[in-house]
């Protein structure tokens, strides 16, 4: 939909497939239209004469969030006062190095009566977050006869969405805390991998310290939502901690090594560690991933968090809880109903766990690595994109 915010007017915009039928339009639509757009020419100059209209100058677009933006230009006088509409060709880019354009069966043709300049374009059936998008304007003027005459087109204009706000992983919170589950005891972290990174030489591995028998924080990849923010951008040690329901222990198969390094959870979880909500996901699968990042308090991952993820109480959460005892001690739970991605934000000193070969097999088919939520899941996908 296309709204004005701060006392300016709102519109709306829809989105339709060029075969609906215009009686299907709520009476709040009834002031918007959708235009089919072939390629990069006007649209379409049999539509009316593109001479006496002015070319939009100068496109501005400000206030990116993950699902709108407000976009502005300039226009010469003559022929101002004849303008009766904007049309606006919204595209996603195919990728970095292309300017063809995604589902052309799509139409994304947005027109809007004259309104006071910016205007916000927001509509989550067309925006997705940390998204490309092309973005091109040209000004109409509605003919007696229901055409338009139309002006040339803008120079196009790139942009990038955004990614979630805190409103938006609050809702993703809510729907991972839906299906999480009861609590389950645990007592170790563990991560595994390939021989090789935990031998001393193991230059291939950044995120390993050889020398220094250091696990090293590394950038989490682009798996799971898109618009989550601790993608490409938070650096941590990635550990699991779920455990099997008959034993209690950490299963023997793992995606992602057959040697597995095991530290007791209390060295990474502690009341000195803060716990925030990162990411909720599922993989076309019926099993669903709940990322969570500890970050011991005032190190430069829990700046990071902090505003930009949901915090969550430590000794009382859905997810992975750390609860003092009256004799001192901690204790710890996990979900029993989600699997649960633990990213700590600081080094691993080696020496605090213990590393071993575990028996079961290597599952890569279940490796999370830069895998893509799925789209259509109801259950971990909230309104404003994947």
């Amino acid at each position: 939909m296309l709204h004005y915010v701060h006392q300016q007017v709102s519109v709306s915009v829809c989105c339709l497939l060029l075969s609906s039928s215009l009686n299907s339009l709520s009476v709040e639509l009834k002031s918007l239209q959708l235009c089919d757009r072939e390629g990069t020419e006007s649209a379409d100059s049999s539509m009316g004469d593109v001479d006496n209209l002015p070319v939009p100058q100068q496109i501005r677009i400000s206030n990116i969030t993950c699902d709108s933006f407000k976009i502005s230009w300039d226009v010469d006088h003559r022929g101002r006062e004849r303008i009766t509409h904007y049309f606006l060709d919204l595209n996603k880019k195919e990728n970095n190095n292309s300017n063809k354009f995604k589902h052309k069966d799509v139409p994304t043709k947005l027109v809007a009566k004259v309104v006071p300049l910016p205007m916000t374009v927001r509509g989550h059936w067309f925006l997705s977050p940390r998204t490309e998008y092309t973005v091109a304007v040209q000004t109409a003027a509605k003919q007696p006869d229901g055409d338009y005459a139309v002006s040339q087109w803008s120079e196009v204009i790139e942009f990038c969405t955004a990614d979630y706000s805190s409103l938006h992983l609050n809702q993703l919170l809510q729907k991972a805390e839906a299906i999480a589950g009861r609590m389950l005891p645990f007592t170790v972290f563990y991560r595994n991998q390939q021989q090789e990174y935990f031998q001393q030489a193991s230059p291939s591995y950044r995120s390993r310290d050889a020398q220094c028998h250091q696990m090293l924080p590394a950038v989490k990849d682009n798996s799971g939502s898109l618009g989550s923010p601790i993608s490409g951008k938070l650096e941590g040690v990635f550990f699991s901690c779920n455990t099997e329901f008959n034993t209690g222990n950490p299963p023997q198969d793992s995606p992602y090594g057959p040697y597995r390094f095991q530290i007791q959870a209390e060295v990474l979880f502690n009341q000195n560690t803060n716990i925030y909500f990162g990411d909720f996901y599922c993989m076309y699968t019926s099993y669903h991933y709940v990322i969570l990042v500890l970050a011991p308090g005032g190190t430069k991952g829990d700046v990071f968090c902090k505003g930009r993820l949901p915090a969550l109480d430590r000794s009382n959460n859905c997810f992975l809880s750390c609860t003092e005892e009256d004799d001192g001690s901690l204790s710890f739970r996990h979900a029993q109903d989600v699997i649960l991605e633990v990213i700590y934000t600081e080094s691993v000193d080696m020496s605090l766990g213990t590393v071993a070969r575990i028996s079961g097999q290597q599952l890569v088919s279940q490796s999370t690595v830069n895998a893509k939520k799925d789209p259509s899941c109801k259950i971990c996908n909230i309104s404003v994109g994947r």
